[in-house]
């Protein structure tokens, strides 16, 4: 029997950190561009990626800003480009929507329901504010949902999914959100091989305890059986304890600066020091990294040569 190959991706940027939260998180599109590709280099075989202003580092859903870093990315490294269509949960849909769109991607998150999404605990922090939409920002959470009702969602798996042959990381937060997905798969909406990435440790959605992750993925069995690959992703200091749990239970690893800051007690300097982190704990347990072209084949990617950038 062949060897077991996981899959790492790197999430380079996200929405949840800011500037002044670490010298080190990508920023502009060059920064974007250099960390995504020495992630790849380091052995990410997809990239997840979300935009900032390079004026101050906010998040952005502009696609102009997406194409000043997409098309780098892509003839400089054969990963799979997987990009948001969560953003920010203060964009709106079609906000969310247009830089994919406009790219048609191999694939894209898709978050699999409506929740708070609380970032605010992060002011409890005292730091210097580089600029004034940052504390803003986390404050405004309090008292927002991050929307994604069921219309959100067909319309999603309709205008990327069948449309753009765009496949998805399926973002689950809660025990809920796998019900939700089965029900699309019940529809004929979506089809195998899933890709799932149980999503713990944001504030809203399951807490980043390994007695949850064992749940999530019981019920992810009971649900899917063999048809579906999945994958971690745990925020802040749970994120290289629970993604190495994930791994030795059969399933796929997430890292990146949008998921967390540190590279063991300190600040990361890039995502690549995340990528080596994890690499070399898969190395330690036996566990083979799968290539970009490994992952195209287990997850049935349309393939690189076949998006719009």
């Amino acid at each position: 029997m062949a060897p077991r190959k996981v899959i790492i991706t790197c999430a380079v940027t996200g929405s949840v950190h800011t500037p002044s939260m670490s010298p080190y998180l990508p920023v502009t599109p060059d920064q974007i561009a250099t960390d995504a590709i020495a992630a790849a280099e380091a052995g990410a075989s997809i990239l997840h990626l979300h935009a900032r202003d390079p004026r101050d580092g906010r998040p952005t859903a502009d696609p102009d800003v997406f194409m000043q870093f997409l098309p780098r990315i892509k003839q400089a490294t054969d990963a799979v480009i997987n990009i948001t269509t969560g953003g920010s949960s203060l964009m709106t849909l079609d906000q969310r929507l247009a830089a994919p769109l406009r790219a048609e991607p191999e694939m894209c998150s898709l978050n699999m329901g409506s929740m708070n999404f609380a970032l605010f605990p992060m002011l409890d922090k005292p730091r210097d504010w580089q600029h004034e939409w940052e504390p803003k920002l986390l404050e405004a959470t309090r008292d927002t949902i991050f929307k994604n009702t069921f219309a959100d969602m067909e319309g999603v798996l309709e205008k990327l999914g069948k449309g753009c042959g765009t496949r998805f990381e399926f973002e689950c937060y809660d025990v809920g959100h796998l019900y939700s997905l089965a029900h699309f798969r019940d529809r004929g909406l979506v089809s195998g091989p899933l890709f799932i990435q149980f999503v713990l440790g944001i504030l809203g959605g399951i807490g980043a305890d390994p007695e949850n992750l064992v749940h999530m993925k019981r019920i992810a069995d009971k649900l899917f059986g063999d048809s579906y690959q999945f994958s971690v992703l745990a925020a802040g200091r749970h994120q290289m304890p629970l993604i190495s749990i994930a791994a030795a239970m059969g399933g796929n690893v997430r890292v990146g600066l949008e998921d967390s800051l540190y590279d063991g007690r300190q600040l990361a300097k890039s995502n690549a020091d995340q990528v080596l982190r994890i690499r070399g704990i898969l190395d330690g347990l036996s566990l083979e990294v799968a290539t970009p072209a490994e992952a195209r084949e287990m997850l049935a990617l349309k393939g690189g040569d076949r998006v719009a950038f």
